[in-house]
């Protein structure tokens, strides 16, 4: 199985999900790609407060672009109605990040009573030790991911890189870690995946908008081809666990697909009837809100390792 390298370039970058696109690369299934990625807000260099919208960005960065995403790439043999899995393998964060809270075009500012300025943290990250550090002296245990992995819809033209989607996106799911696998239901042809918008750490919700917003100096993902498994919105097996993501409108909506899909797992993992998964999800799976701040509500259902201590 080859190993390949993508850089951030005028080539590979680019703010918006269109299956019109063409593919920088094409690999074959059980290949590895090893990227290195911006920030989602195509900073240079270390950001380090100021003017949030005014920050310096890379020469070709077109204005009202979403997050910088590195490809697509093209996996040979993948077809709509395949299933895209994305092994990841390594996520390594840069030095430095930043997380803002309030100001900025924040929708969210009205319901956190927030009507001064916002302010910035910006954050000095150790990837070897595993620390971050803000101006403050806050220090917290990194824990990195993607926030954007995903393909585009079928509809041609440019779709925004914000909301996430069934086929995967800004999915801001902080439990997609280095040992992680995602599924996606793959919807064009070859499937033109695309990566970015690294996280060195975020809590559940993501709730000012932003994580630690980090450039990922080395992230590795292995991708196959499945056409074993039919879905219809992401899941993901984590060291946390099993997880079933939904999408919807309100946090209910989200909710009631993240727990279908999971009860759809546990029938097809455990041979169960419906009202039997129902039953023993009620037991076992926690739901969680994944995010709250990306257009439409994001919500996983995790079925966590060791929760079920003899299954059949």
């Amino acid at each position: 199985m080859a190993v390949h390298t993508l850089e951030p370039t005028e080539r590979t970058l680019h703010g918006h999900f269109s299956s019109d696109r063409e593919p920088v690369l094409t690999v074959d299934p059980g290949d590895t790609v090893r990227y290195r990625t911006l920030d989602s807000g195509w900073s240079v260099g270390q950001y380090t407060g100021g003017d949030f919208p005014n920050r310096p960005r890379v020469p070709h960065h077109r204005p009202g672009y979403g997050h910088a995403l590195v490809g697509p790439v093209a996996v040979r043999g993948a077809r709509p109605g395949d299933t895209l899995a994305v092994r990841i393998d390594a996520v390594v964060p840069g030095g430095w990040g930043y997380t803002v809270g309030g100001g900025w075009p924040s929708p969210f500012n009205k319901h956190y009573g927030i009507e001064a300025d916002g302010v910035v943290h910006t954050w000095t990250l150790d990837a070897a030790a595993g620390v971050g550090r803000n101006q403050h002296g806050h220090e917290v245990a990194l824990r990195p991911f993607m926030g954007v992995l995903g393909m585009p819809p079928v509809e041609p033209g440019e779709h925004s890189t914000i909301p996430p989607r069934p086929h995967g996106g800004n999915l801001d799911c902080k439990e997609l870690v280095a040992g992680s696998t995602l599924y996606l239901p793959v919807p064009v042809a070859g499937a033109l995946f695309s990566v970015g918008d690294g996280h060195a750490r975020q809590g559940d919700g993501e709730v000012s908008g932003t994580a630690i917003e980090c450039p990922m100096d080395r992230v590795e993902l292995t991708f196959d081809v499945r056409t074993d498994l039919p879905i219809a919105a992401p899941l993901a097996e984590t060291p946390a666990g099993l997880v079933v993501m939904g999408i919807g409108d309100t946090v209910d909506e989200a909710t009631y697909r993240a727990l279908n899909g999971m009860f759809d797992e546990l029938q097809r993992r455990l041979g169960l009837t419906r009202p039997d998964a129902v039953a023993l999800a009620s037991v076992v799976v926690d739901v969680r809100v994944t995010q709250v701040v990306n257009q439409v509500v994001g919500v996983h259902a995790v079925l966590p390792t060791g929760a079920l201590l003899s299954p059949p």
